[in-house]
């Protein structure tokens, strides 16, 4: 097991060097220069070469990639006389860093992997992502619980009433919401729930989690305008979960020990409950635990519909403004999460079938 879960890591860790290679060198052969987005109409000449050499883009971009992969590892170098704020994992916060060993004007030092500044508010990537992740996490959570709940409960009946109306109902409304564009749908459901129905939902087409109350006094928590996010979020999860669960309880119900409990007598609904849907459950836990990584990466479009202060907004403003630590930043946040998943059910898997661990 231990062979197993290392070359497991040793896979998400080459992953994750390919990720951040591609979104470097991606990000800087985009057109555009940063440095005359910040300056406007006052850019001249000297001023953009000042800027660039304070980003470091007056570099070439072989020592570009070096350089962000050095801030991006927990172990690494750092000259002495670099004015920029890192924060170290320090016996002291307040300490400018803990150095493992110095060479000359170079130390070793151990710390946070640092994803840089903001090219327009300055602020820390890390600030701005931790700032904006809990919103996308909880978007996620919820939408997946919906998904989950409707998907169990709609897969069972349309397992109970195969081949009738409501299995084939079922079937159109899984199929359709799968092959649905999330961007489209979000669109749809805000206009449809928002705007035409907004009398009898009185839901708002955008919104945050918190709103500002109208004396202008404070904050508020409006749990209403999680609601149309959830739903177009958890469209695509419901549409795959309930047709996971149909299938998983069709078997199920067909497994001898199922035909041995109704033969000693047992009520209907306490076999279908205790019996077909337990062990139909398993693939449905793992179908949820692998769209919950998804939905984390696929919020974006949602998010940016319904003006959502998550994740999704981060990017694409920063995608506006040229802004490309901060988008760099969020891509490679969000593509860790997805590999530490990854990783994780690889690992589960391997504890729960030791058969997965000799491939």
């Amino acid at each position: 097991m231990l062979n197993y879960t290392l070359k497991r890591l040793m896979y998400g860790l080459l992953v994750l060097l390919g990720v951040v290679t591609l979104v470097f060198f991606l990000f800087n052969i985009l057109p555009g220069d940063p440095a005359r987005m910040m300056l406007g109409q006052r850019a001249d000449a000297e001023s953009i070469e000042i800027i660039n050499r304070d980003l470091g883009r007056d570099k070439p971009v072989t020592l570009q990639y070096l350089n962000y992969i050095n801030d991006l590892l927990p172990i690494s170098l750092h000259n002495n006389s670099d004015p920029r704020n890192y924060f170290y994992l320090a016996p002291d916060k307040y300490a400018p860093y803990t150095q493992l060993a110095k060479l000359g004007e170079v130390s070793v030092v151990i710390k946070w992997p640092y994803l840089r500044r903001s090219y327009q508010s300055k602020r820390k990537v890390s600030e701005i992502i931790t700032s904006a992740f809990p919103q996308t996490a909880l978007l996620a959570v919820v939408a997946l619980g919906f998904a989950l709940i409707l998907g169990v409960t709609f897969g069972v009946i349309s397992a109970l009433h195969k081949d009738t109306f409501i299995d084939r109902l079922t079937l159109v409304i899984s199929t359709l919401g799968m092959s649905l564009p999330s961007f489209f749908a979000a669109i749809l459901i805000a206009w449809f729930f928002a705007y035409v129905l907004a009398d009898f939902t009185h839901l708002n087409m955008f919104g945050n989690l918190y709103t500002v109350d109208d004396y202008g006094t404070g904050e508020y928590l409006d749990l209403k305008n999680l609601i149309l996010p959830a739903i177009t979020l958890g469209i695509r999860p419901l549409a795959t979960l309930t047709q996971l669960t149909k299938n998983s309880m069709l078997e199920a119900l067909s497994q001898d020990y199922i035909r041995t409990a109704r033969a000693k007598g047992l009520p209907y609904r306490q076999v279908v409950v205790h019996h077909a849907l337990r062990n139909a459950m398993n693939p449905v836990v793992t179908s949820a635990s692998g769209w919950l990584a998804g939905l984390l990466a696929g919020a974006v479009f949602v998010e940016y519909v319904f003006d959502w202060k998550g994740m999704g907004i981060v990017i694409v403003d920063g995608l506006e403004k040229y802004d490309f630590p901060v988008v760099m930043g969020s891509i490679l946040f969000i593509c860790v999460l997805l590999i530490i998943i990854n990783i994780l059910t690889d690992i589960l898997y391997g504890l729960l079938d030791p058969r997965v661990r000799i491939h």
